[in-house]
């Protein structure tokens, strides 16, 4: 799958082919846009609009991390990018593409890392950018015969406004030849996650240094990126195919040895993802408006199919519990059982669930509680805990604490002891954890105003 950051006019349908729109969530919140996925000439690839689909958002409030983390996520290995910049080379011409293979980071508001906190990160840059899909691009670039340079060094400013005379000629001094607001952290961050990057630098200007030139104005770079949008499409619709050829060059492994602090052995399943740091969390699917508008639904199910994730959620549970002497489990009806059946089985004990209404087949004992607008009902077996048991119950989510306050009424009407009640997720706006506070209440990860 190829990401591709920018690209206007790729979505058009007699191009992109298969094409849906995607809205998404990451750990970071809400990458800069929907993406819009398909495939080009067989190719699967991701289009996300980094300034958003209308341009509304400016450089130093773009979402950086989600959006890589978004595209990752999706199954992208490379990321094309495009990008406007002023040329500081009196031979990069308004109109020409800049293969960039350097950056110099002038950048002071910007999240610039995946690991800011309990790890620290220490990824190589000596060669920011994907060699091999610079060079794909040069040879692509060569046959449709466009105006290119196969090297630059990219200056990237916080922006929104655009240098100085005394700023661009002092960048020309550090050896910049581009400048532009939307590489760094960009770059960094797709390093982080393994990803082969490459940026198209776009030449619309010559920012301010330049003598005789006119100095740089939104409008003259407008005019520059929409003449030069179609060379731009061209050579990506060139390129993608191409990448298929493309060989390993060490991009997805430099993340490896990079981490320091937290942990000491690092989960392979994380290694795998290409985050070190990634957690059961980022396993999690947010899918918006379902089941119906204005509900974010946490989906585990893409949690329970990543083999290494669920062991994780399980082993972790295990180890927690291991020593608090659990006599039963008991899973709350559906996803409960799920988790439940398996930390029963690994803690050696026996599983009991709790379901809804006409679904035991001996005889219940039924607990009612509240909802918004009226009330449920949940059954257990008459036999299924003996008095005086010791008992973990577990469910996959902590909403309002409802249905769990049931279940634990429901244990202790047939004499057991609630120990704790354990979810993968909580929801804290709910306030299911003050509803429960008469219980031991654990919870593995939390979406809060998400």
């Amino acid at each position: 799958m190829i990401g591709i950051i920018g690209g206007s006019g790729l979505d058009d349908p007699r191009i992109l082919k298969g094409t849906k729109e995607l809205e998404v969530i990451t750990p970071y919140g809400k990458p800069s846009s929907p993406l819009t996925i398909g495939k080009i000439k067989g190719v699967g690839v991701v289009i996300l609009a980094r300034h958003g689909k209308k341009h509304t958002i400016m450089p130093s409030n773009v979402n950086y991390r989600a959006n890589i983390w978004a595209l990752k996520e999706q199954g992208c290995t490379h990321i094309i990018a495009t990008s406007a910049c002023g040329s500081l080379r009196e031979e990069i011409k308004p109109g020409h593409l800049v293969f960039v293979d350097q950056f110099i980071d002038r950048t002071t508001k910007r999240h610039s890392t995946f690991y800011d906190k309990d790890k620290v990160c220490h990824i190589p840059m000596a060669e920011p950018f994907c060699p091999e899909l610079r060079k794909l691009l040069a040879e692509a670039a060569k046959r449709l015969k466009l105006r290119y340079h196969e090297k630059g060094t990219v200056i990237t400013i916080e922006g929104s406004r655009f240098s100085t005379k005394a700023e661009s000629n002092m960048f020309r001094q550090w050896g910049a030849d581009v400048i532009n607001m939307s590489t760094v952290p960009e770059v960094v961050l797709a390093k982080e996650a393994g990803l082969h990057y490459q940026v198209i630098a776009m030449s619309t200007d010559y920012d301010c240094w330049h003598e005789v030139e006119e100095s740089v104005d939104i409008q003259m770079v407008l005019r520059i990126m929409k003449q030069n949008s179609e060379n731009v499409k061209k050579l990506i619709l060139e390129t993608i195919p191409k990448i298929k050829e493309h060989k390993e060059c060490g991009c997805e492994t430099l993340i490896e040895g990079a981490i320091i602090g937290g942990e000491e052995e690092v989960d392979e399943h994380i290694k795998e993802k290409g985050f070190i740091e990634m957690d059961i969390k980022s396993l999690i699917r947010t899918v918006p408006h379902f089941p119906k508008k204005g509900i974010m639904f946490r989906d585990i199910t893409t949690l329970i199919k990543d083999a290494k994730g669920f062991k994780k959620v399980i082993d972790d549970l295990t180890e927690r519990y291991k020593d608090k002497k659990i006599d039963v489990v008991v899973g709350i009806e559906s996803r409960g059982f799920i988790f439940g059946g398996a930390i029963a089985y690994s803690l050696g004990v026996g599983f009991v669930p709790i379901r809804k209404p006409g679904k035991l087949p001996a005889e219940t004992v039924a607990q009612e509680y509240s909802l918004e607008y009226g009330a449920d009902k949940i059954e257990v077996h008459k036999d299924a805990i003996l008095p005086g048991q010791h008992v973990l119950i577990v469910d996959d989510l902590l909403a309002t604490g409802g249905t769990c306050s049931a279940a634990a009424t429901l244990v202790e009407k047939l004499g057991g002891k609630v120990v704790e009640c354990a979810f993968v997720i909580n929801l804290p706006d709910l306030k299911g954890k003050e509803k429960l506070n008469s219980y031991p209440i654990f919870t593995m990860v939390e979406f809060e105003g998400e």
